[in-house]
């Protein structure tokens, strides 16, 4: 990832290494960015993504970050997308979001997400920004939520805690990521995502002793983020979670 020098008497924002072709963040608003990344197929690929700078001080051990991994309807080329549903749509109304730096990538079209570029982004970002490695959180919503689940599985030493919703991963492999905090969300309506997966993740967490927490809305379908994204307790749950 390239970064490019700002003089010493602009803002804090621009400080900071920002990743190649990005715009120079601004406190307080949502920059597109992009970054060449490793991929699940051994070829590097372009990851394009959106970061967020808070608009508070710096934290003396770096900003906590973020990761937002959106669902099947936000993949493409228009990083305008992202921003349909979570922390994007949030980013800058949602006074919780002020104390985390973000990042929410997309995923190209007509594919699941690549885990692999997904770590590869996040290494970057955190070599890159002034983040505390101690507080990586990971979320994602639907398609989302099934990467935020086989990161656990494949990185369970990366995040310091894990939010999937109306996501399904594999309960088999549970005992992997058993130590790290996650806050399971799920709709009992659910047609898209039936919610027992989401159950057969917590129940097998439960027979390991894992540090699980679910979340059931009653009488919500495939949309449990809404709900939960606008819930000023995950964030504070979340910033409790410390490597």
């Amino acid at each position: 990832m390239s970064s490019r020098r700002f003089p010493a008497t602009l803002s804090i924002c621009a400080l900071m290494t920002v990743p190649l072709h990005a715009e120079t963040p601004v406190p307080g608003t949502l920059t597109k960015s992009s970054a060449e990344v490793k991929s699940d197929h051994g070829t590097p690929t372009t990851l394009g993504f959106w970061t967020y700078l808070p608009k508070g001080e710096k934290p003396s051990a770096g900003w906590p970050l973020l990761v937002f991994l959106h669902g099947s309807g936000e993949r493409g080329t228009d990083l305008e997308l992202v921003k349909k549903h979570g922390p994007p749509k949030l980013a800058g109304n949602q006074p919780e979001l002020e104390s985390f730096f973000m990042i929410a990538p997309q995923c190209p079209t007509g594919r699941w997400w690549d885990t692999v570029a997904v770590k590869d982004l996040i290494d970057q970002t955190v070599a890159s920004q002034p983040l505390d490695p101690k507080r990586i959180y990971i979320t994602g919503i639907s398609m989302g939520g099934f990467a935020t689940w086989n990161l656990l599985k494949e990185h369970p030493d990366l995040m310091a805690a894990a939010v999937p919703i109306c996501g399904a991963g594999d309960p088999v492999t549970v005992s992997r990521f058993k130590a790290v905090p996650i806050w399971a969300f799920h709709g009992d309506k659910d047609e898209a995502v039936p919610v027992q997966r989401s159950i057969d993740m917590v129940e097998a967490l439960k027979k390991v002793d894992g540090n699980i927490r679910f979340t059931l809305y009653e009488g919500v379908t495939h949309d449990s983020w809404t709900r939960t994204f606008s819930n000023p307790e995950l964030y504070k749950w979340l910033l409790e979670q410390k490597k």
